[in-house]
């Protein structure tokens, strides 16, 4: 039988982990997890999906005179996960800031986000219903919307997207990443939870794009797959660190539509019902209603 001596590796990992928490500055108090758990919401997204569409993505026997009873049940359930994932985070956020932090005020702070969260939760079933339109409207493929909300990738993205970018506004940004990470590993399709996407958004195929975190999308906007929508350059800071939160990604105004393959980068703008073609590398605003191939993007960085 094989000797792993597993005592030795053991006490080197113990002293791996001990080394990177004084680098991080982390609590050597004894107690229980310090920061969110990936596995909990996940199940409270799949959860606050099923509320959102009971008879879809909620569970087979759900019957539609029970669908309140359903959502009710649901929700409180994923919601006090959320809450204790927003006192995690809040916690955490202020350790590493080194703050002193104030028991009552996080937890008040925990229950306001979280409530705030609850309230908004109508609003995204309907930005999403106007998603799923435009998918469906969007496809010729389509052969109905119910299709759409079950199958397409792009649909399941924006889902996480819209619940990600609430807990985004709402000071969560740990567990904003999470959940649109969670989208990511399943579909290919990496949205950032700061980026601002308007109603009636559609990502056709889907898997490789790229919508980074400024990034200000309008109305009934449709793209395909390996968009990105990407930064230019990174300012440094005087300490040598990259410099956080300065827009630096495109701005597409309503009606875009972005063929398969394009690369935008920077803090251009797109006009209304501009037309970009696949493939195309771009690094320039683009006035309303125009068209640019890839021949145009060739002539323009020569």
């Amino acid at each position: 039988m094989a000797d792993f001596d597993v005592d030795a590796i053991v006490r080197d990992l113990r002293a791996a982990r001990h080394d990177w928490r004084e680098q991080q500055r982390r609590s050597r108090e004894p107690g229980g997890r310090e920061f969110p758990s990936r596995e909990a919401l996940a199940g409270a997204v799949e959860g606050l999906k099923g509320a959102l569409f009971p008879m879809r993505l909620g569970p087979p026997d759900v019957r539609q005179e029970a669908e309140d009873f359903y959502v009710g049940h649901t929700l409180d359930a994923a919601l006090n996960v959320l809450l204790a994932q927003a006192r995690l985070e809040l916690r955490y956020t202020a350790r590493r800031s080194g703050q002193d932090a104030d028991a009552e005020a996080l937890e008040a702070a925990a229950q306001d986000a979280v409530r705030s969260f609850a309230a908004s939760l109508p609003a995204t079933r309907r930005l999403l219903d106007n998603d799923v339109l435009a998918a469906y409207q969007g496809d010729p493929a389509a052969r109905s919307v119910d299709e759409v909300l079950l199958c397409y990738p792009g649909v399941l993205a924006m889902i996480h997207h819209r619940l990600a970018h609430t807990l985004y506004t709402l000071g969560l940004p740990l567990l904003a990443r999470i959940v649109a990470e969670l989208a990511h590993g399943q579909t290919g399709i990496d949205l950032h939870p700061g980026a601002r996407i308007g109603a009636g958004f559609f990502i056709d195929h889907g898997t490789g794009v790229v919508i980074g975190e400024t990034a200000v999308i309008g109305n009934n906007v449709r793209i395909y797959q390996n968009v990105t929508l990407g930064a230019k350059r990174f300012p440094v800071g005087e300490d040598g660190h990259l410099q956080k939160g300065h827009p630096r990604h495109p701005v597409l105004e309503d009606g875009v539509v972005i063929y398969a393959g394009a690369t935008i980068l920077g803090r251009v703008t797109i006009g209304r019902g501009a037309v970009i073609g696949g493939n195309v590398w771009l690094t320039h605003d683009v006035p309303a209603g125009g068209n640019v191939t890839q021949a145009d993007s060739r002539q323009a960085s020569a």
